[in-house]
């Protein structure tokens, strides 16, 4: 009964991380979209430079920011969180927000189960690469296969809402190569594509359910990127609970996942040199 009151405690909204939340959103879109402009008139070689060691981290941890509203985290209203999500889409380039919900709370509920579950690489990207290169160019280009996969495994007829992320987006963008310049815009995408790639950010795409042990398909990561990932590395909490918000995880029954079950204290490199020796087993594309 302890253990239920608890939860229900960590569930319950709170306004100072609402606050929060939209504070930290709307920072990192203006800072973002302000980089861009900065860059407008920039080297290729800068842009890229500024993409992977800087922007990568802002877009990124807005992707993991849609990830957190896509569960209703910030708002009691669920479509207060859409809108944020769509906001919080803005300096990614693309529209994603709506679509990614859509499709991740079916990872939720049909956790990988192939061909309803696209979070997860499909058996025949399993089954297709099975050496050390195939699997790199898969790492570098995994944002690429979480886009397309959808489309070949479980297409779904887009809504009003995705047609409404799909025009604001369009729009920003617009915007940006009207009054910035191609560049400008070329760096948000860049810092999307490269932050979701070979890079430090994007580990727990790996470490989440890449099966190191057959008996467990999710694992947590208890190391300080949590701090820039919106928490996203307690995953086992967050798979248990996903109605709890990332930064309230670490209370949930407090040393139990990290003391029974096997979890990880770095993020990326490990991660990525073990899927390079494993053969067939299915890694997460996303949270």
């Amino acid at each position: 009964m302890r253990i239920i009151e608890q939860c229900r405690s960590l569930i319950d909204k709170d306004y100072e991380i609402l606050l929060c939340t939209i504070d930290s959103i709307s920072l990192v879109v203006s800072l973002q979209i302000w980089t861009a402009t900065y860059l407008y008139n920039s080297s290729w070689l800068k842009i890229l430079a500024v993409a992977y060691f800087f922007g990568s981290f802002l877009n990124h941890n807005l992707f993991l920011a849609i990830h957190e509203l896509s569960h209703n985290l910030a708002f009691s209203t669920p479509v207060y969180n859409r809108w944020l999500g769509i906001f919080a889409n803005l300096p990614i380039g693309v529209p994603m927000s709506v679509t990614f919900q859509k499709y991740h709370l079916e990872h939720h509920r049909y956790q990988g189960v192939d061909g309803i579950d696209v979070d997860i690489p499909s058996h025949t990207e399993a089954h297709l690469l099975t050496n050390a290169i195939a699997k790199s160019i898969w790492v570098i280009f995994q944002l690429f296969f979480y886009a397309f996969r959808p489309l070949f495994v479980n297409p779904k007829p887009p809504g009003l809402w995705e047609v409404t992320n799909l025009a604001i987006q369009v729009v920003l963008d617009a915007t940006m190569v009207y009054f910035w310049g191609w560049k400008s815009l070329a760096y948000l995408i860049l810092s999307t594509f490269v932050g979701g790639g070979m890079h430090p950010m994007a580990g727990h795409f790996i470490s989440e359910h890449y099966i190191f042990n057959p008996d467990q398909e999710t694992y947590s990561y208890y190391g300080p990127l949590n701090l820039v990932t919106w928490h996203v590395g307690y995953h086992n909490e967050h798979h248990d609970f996903p109605r709890i918000p990332g930064n309230k995880l670490h209370k949930v029954l407090y040393g139990f996942y990290a003391n029974c079950l096997p979890g990880y204290n770095d993020q990326y490199l490990r991660r990525v040199a073990a899927l390079q020796t494993k053969r067939r087993r299915r890694t997460s594309s996303v949270m």
